[in-house]
């Protein structure tokens, strides 16, 4: 499995560090965004399944806006797709302005709509332009080396969501805020707002500024040859794929697992923690301390990954892993106590290596078409935006089968787990030998 091709050539330095920073800050984005759902359902005094409406408009902007950016960059390139995607996320975040100015629930997720339509056209663009820069016997370690980066972003933004929001957020719990009079309520929610929003200006103001580095900077021209639209010719194409098809679906449910083992962490820490006697708001804090410890654990993780993808293929690592997250799943949902906390930390460390490998996988041998390729991929990420609902509702029946609910709701990360075991087993024998790819006609 060892090559000896180089990672990165010196020539392409400059623009593959660049290209990286937008891991960095997607990775930023998502996960200041994840802790959100609690917080939402204490400023507007909702249940955790209204709350969860925001991964619902945060990964809907992934889904809607997939297919357009393709035919975009397709026809342009991934240079222009990555600077529209700079501006609909600074546009997203400094919308958050006027959102808090309503005081209205439904006006930050058009916000949030709107910056990841912008990260929808970042990841698009950044993933196959990260996998053309080099040789391709290099190209799933090279986008595992740049992925390395997200969870550092994401590190950030649990931070940042944290120390700057969540810590700041008025301490009254959801069932005092309930008990408060319309006038009262309306005090507390316009100053809660005003704290939620301060990160999120700051990191529009940041990628203003990127946006502009990257706009004055050479780009190469990797991969931008090819600006016809045969929009129907292509699918055909690479859906006759299978190594490609099922890695559509092999992403979704990944999504899906990642988005509801970080947003429901809170859910389940708050849950131990409050058992044991600490007030809520305490309890939340220190939950996304265990949240930001998982991230933390990722970003090792992917490093690590990044470096034995040298020596065992990605297939049979991604199924290694895929096992080992199932394992500390059903401990997550077996214990009741803080093991079962540790566990659903510990799954974080075998999800690292998944969506980049996944993604390197799938879009292997596709050359040109990996635009297209890429915007499956993307659109897969809906399963970020249509899982964490469905765990919602089950957190929201109390208990399930006579445990508690946000225990047993870990069902569902299980059975994405066992579809990605499936899908690294099969490219690590079936789809091993290089499928043939049609050139375009």
């Amino acid at each position: 499995m060892s090559s000896n091709a180089k990672l990165v050539s010196r020539s392409v330095l400059v623009p593959f560090i660049l290209v990286t920073s937008l891991f960095f800050a997607w990775g930023f984005a998502n996960d200041i965004t994840n802790p959100m759902v609690k917080a939402f359902s204490k400023i507007f005094r909702m249940s955790t399944t209204d709350g969860a409406l925001v991964q619902l408009a945060f990964y809907g902007g992934y889904f809607a806006m997939a297919f357009p950016a393709a035919l975009f960059i397709r026809k342009f390139s991934y240079k222009s797709g990555i600077l529209v995607g700079l501006a609909l996320y600074a546009i997203g975040a400094l919308l958050f302005i006027p959102a808090s100015e309503t005081g209205l629930y439904f006006p930050f997720l058009i916000a949030y709509f709107i910056l990841t339509c912008g990260l929808s056209f970042l990841e698009t663009s950044s993933n196959p332009y990260i996998l053309s820069m080099g040789d391709e016997a290099t190209a799933t370690r090279r986008l595992n080396l740049s992925q390395a980066f997200n969870p550092i972003g994401s590190l950030l933004g649990m931070f940042c969501a944290m120390n700057f929001i969540q810590a700041r957020l008025n301490p009254m719990d959801t069932a005092e805020r309930a008990q408060l009079s319309d006038a009262e309520f309306e005090a507390i929610k316009a100053a809660d707002l005003d704290v939620l929003i301060t990160p999120y200006v700051i990191v529009g103001l940041v990628i203003l500024a990127l946006f502009f580095i990257i706009l004055f900077t050479r780009m190469p021209k990797n991969g931008d040859k090819d600006h016809s639209l045969h929009l129907g010719k292509v699918l055909k194409r690479i859906l006759a794929i299978p190594r490609y098809r099922e890695g559509v679906i092999a992403q979704f449910f990944y999504v899906g697992a990642q988005i509801m083992c970080w947003t429901f962490i809170i859910q389940y820490g708050t849950r131990i923690f409050t058992a044991q006697g600490m007030d809520e708001q305490a309890a939340e804090v220190l939950s996304q301390q265990y949240n930001i410890a998982a991230m933390a654990i990722f970003c090792i993780s992917r490093f690590i990954c990044t470096f034995l993808m040298k020596y065992i293929s990605a297939g049979r690592l991604l199924m290694i892993l895929a096992v080992a997250g199932s394992v500390l799943t059903l401990g997550v949902i077996g214990f009741q106590d803080i093991t079962g906390l540790y566990c659903l930390v510990g799954v974080s460390a075998c999800m690292s290596l998944m969506f980049p490998t996944i993604y390197g996988i799938a879009l292997e041998g596709l050359g040109d078409d990996a635009k297209f390729g890429a915007a499956g991929l993307i659109m897969a990420i809906l399963g970020g935006s249509v899982m964490p609902p469905l765990q919602a509702y089950l957190i929201d029946q109390g208990t399930i089968g006579g445990i508690p609910a946000v225990n047993a709701s870990f069902v569902l990360p299980l059975i994405c787990f066992l579809v990605i075991i499936l899908y690294g087993y099969r490219s690590h024998t079936i789809h091993q030998k290089k499928e043939p790819v049609t050139p375009v006609a």
